[in-house]
């Protein structure tokens, strides 16, 4: 499934995006609440309700830091949620001043596998963004290669700026900061490493709190901050997590998907409430479309049950 493309206006893509003041649409809210003890019951009895389906989730009140974590630690391979790890890198380095987001680079699609540098290549009808494959050989800037590596899901793209970064770069960054479930080991599409085990993997645990990070300008300054909450906010495919919220809730997410695993990881902005991470990750579940709906309706349980008393 690929959502409508709309065009980008990146010669106007300065960072004004407004911080969690404004997010949700009003005042921040510092409002916050306890998890229910009902609520991981109801989480499980969905989720038992799909035959065969393994679940992480995690939740965090970004206020009080209260937690709730199920099967939290369980290692899946990451999908697309590995490029949230990529955005981190190259804007930490846009804020020390060592790239500019500016800069451009010539797109190409001629790729090395880490197993043994043998040239692989993307295919265009596999990739969400396949207009981007009619500017291969054209210069384009850093700044649009992330933009549509996160809204779109741009497999071109995250591999163009992996290539560029270095994904031991990006390791490094993750180990070093403190989010060793978090491991990006390649780009995307790299058949080789993949048959030979050496996936990018996520934790549930470890991908909110690398999100709880960029949503408390832990890992950047505030404009670095703002810009990836920016980025975040504007993703296209909006049929998990945020299909399971009400009206008006905003949502800076990044989705994966490989056959039989569909990841949803968000930073959540309702008014009259406390920011909060919710992360979904899921596989065994064969049907896209079952494994979407599950996602969903685990984000409407959880937010349903930890929503303020009126």
């Amino acid at each position: 499934m690929r959502a409508l493309l709309l065009p980008l206006a990146l010669g106007s893509l300065a960072v004004t995006a407004p911080l969690p003041v404004s997010v949700a649409g009003g005042p921040a809210s510092t409002t916050a609440v306890a998890v229910p003890d009902g609520l991981r019951t109801q989480l499980l009895t969905r989720i038992a309700s799909v035959p065969g389906a393994e679940v992480g989730l995690w939740f965090q009140d970004l206020v009080t830091g209260e937690t709730l974590g199920l099967r939290d630690t369980l290692t899946f391979h990451a999908a697309s949620t590995m490029k949230v790890a990529v955005m981190v890198e190259l804007m930490r380095r846009a804020d020390a001043g060592r790239v500019d987001l500016d800069t451009r680079i010539r797109l190409g699609n001629d790729f090395h596998s880490i197993v043994d540098g043998s040239v692989f290549h993307l295919r265009k009808e596999d990739d969400s963004d396949p207009a981007l494959y009619d500017r291969i050989g054209a210069p384009i800037s850093l700044r649009e290669l992330n933009h549509r590596m996160i809204v779109r899901s741009s497999n071109l793209a995250t591999n163009a700026l992996l290539e560029y970064l270095g994904p031991d770069s990006v390791a490094t960054t993750l180990r070093t900061q403190g989010f060793a479930a978090v491991t990006v080991r390649r780009g995307v599409e790299d058949t080789k490493a993949f048959e030979a085990g050496r996936n990018n993997t996520v934790s549930a645990r470890g991908l909110g709190e690398l999100l709880a990070a960029i949503e408390t300008g832990r890992l950047t300054s505030q404009w670095a901050t703002t810009h990836m909450r920016w980025t975040l906010l504007r993703q296209e495919f909006n049929e998990e997590i945020p299909a399971g919220l009400p009206p008006g809730v905003r949502v800076a997410h990044k989705t994966g998907w490989i056959t039989g695993t569909t990841h949803d990881a968000a930073i959540v902005y309702a008014p009259g409430r406390a920011p909060f991470v919710l992360v979904i990750l899921t596989r065994s579940i064969p049907e896209r479309a079952v494994a979407q709906q599950l996602i969903a309706d685990l984000a409407r349980i959880t937010f349903d049950a930890t929503r303020p008393a009126r």
